[in-house]
Parts: C-alpha cells; sequence; structure tokens
C-alpha cells in the first residue's frame, strides 16, 4: 500500500516536469525563426537556443480564437505557449523576459505573468503561415476576447508581432 502511494506520488511529480526538459535541441534545419539566449540550460547554437518552424511545431500546440485591435473580425490563431518554449529551452520560472522583433522594438515581460497557455506564439493565422508583411512570422497572442484582463495596454502593449529573439533575464 505504501509503496504504490509513493509511486503515484513520483509520477504525478513527473507529470509536472516538461516533457522535454533537458534534453538536447536539435540544431535547426530550417530558416530559424526564433532565437532564445541569456538565462537558459538546453542550446543548440553558439550557446542559445535556435527554433525553425519545425522544432516549434514539435512543441505543445496551442489555439485561440480571438479578435483583436489590430485586425478585422474573428482569427483563429495557432502556435505554442511562451511557456512551452521557455520549459524546453530550461529557462527559469522567474526573472524577467525581453522579447525582440525584427525591427528591434522590444517590450520586457515578467515570467511569473505566464501560464501554461497564455501568452501563445502564433505561427498561423486563419491556416496559413503569417508573413513578414502580416505580423509573423511569429505573434504573441492573448486571449483577447475572453475577458476584460486581456484588453489592457499592458496586454496590448506586449502583443509582439514579428517576434525572432527572447532574452532570458534573471
Amino acid at each position: 500500500m505504501l509503496k504504490t502511494a509513493f509511486l503515484a506520488l513520483v509520477f504525478a511529480a513527473l507529470a509536472l516536469v516538461p516533457a522535454h526538459a533537458g534534453a538536447p535541441l536539435p540544431p535547426p534545419e530550417g530558416e530559424v525563426l526564433l532565437t532564445v539566449t541569456g538565462a537558459i540550460s538546453v542550446t543548440n547554437v553558439d550557446g542559445a537556443a535556435a527554433f525553425d518552424r519545425a522544432a516549434l511545431g514539435r512543441l505543445r500546440a496551442a489555439e485561440v480564437v480571438t479578435g483583436t485591435v489590430w485586425t478585422d473580425g474573428i482569427s483563429r490563431f495557432v502556435g505554442v505557449p511562451l511557456q512551452a518554449v521557455l520549459d524546453r529551452v530550461g529557462a527559469p520560472r522567474d526573472g524577467r523576459l525581453r522579447l525582440v522583433a525584427l525591427n528591434d522594438y522590444s517590450v520586457e515581460i515578467p515570467a511569473q505573468d505566464l501560464s501554461a497557455t497564455v501568452p501563445m506564439l502564433a505561427l498561423e493565422r486563419d491556416g496559413a503561415p503569417m508573413s513578414v508583411r502580416d505580423k509573423g512570422p511569429i505573434w504573441v497572442i492573448y486571449p483577447y476576447d475572453s475577458g476584460s484582463e486581456w484588453r489592457s495596454e499592458l496586454v496590448f502593449s506586449r502583443s509582439i508581432w514579428q517576434l525572432n529573439r527572447i532574452e532570458v533575464m534573471q
């Protein structure tokens, strides 16, 4: 009985550990869409973690159906939770994140403001990859239509598009 309870506790604890935590990250084979640097323990290129579309696609998928203040109507966004990327590279769950766009626009987000699913790094909008012209290849998306807490200036300011770099700071 005690052995069964112990094993149940061990398996429950393991379920909380991300599946890829600590596993080697293969080098990108395609165009690098996202580079993560800073306080990370898993790298694949020159002390950084570089992700192509296939590597991002191997992470836990996410979907958000919502309107935005920058687009017309309701859109279906598909991508990966930001937390899944951070878990994959072994980033700490405290500290700050600096997210940087192709044009060097940047925002900071406290890591403790992330949840398992929010925000999402959207790679597709309405079934198609997003081009640079259409806020891609990666756009940080929140579930804006899910509640008033997602429709604030702070959340809008963190909804960076054309994201290509994340620096994990302590």
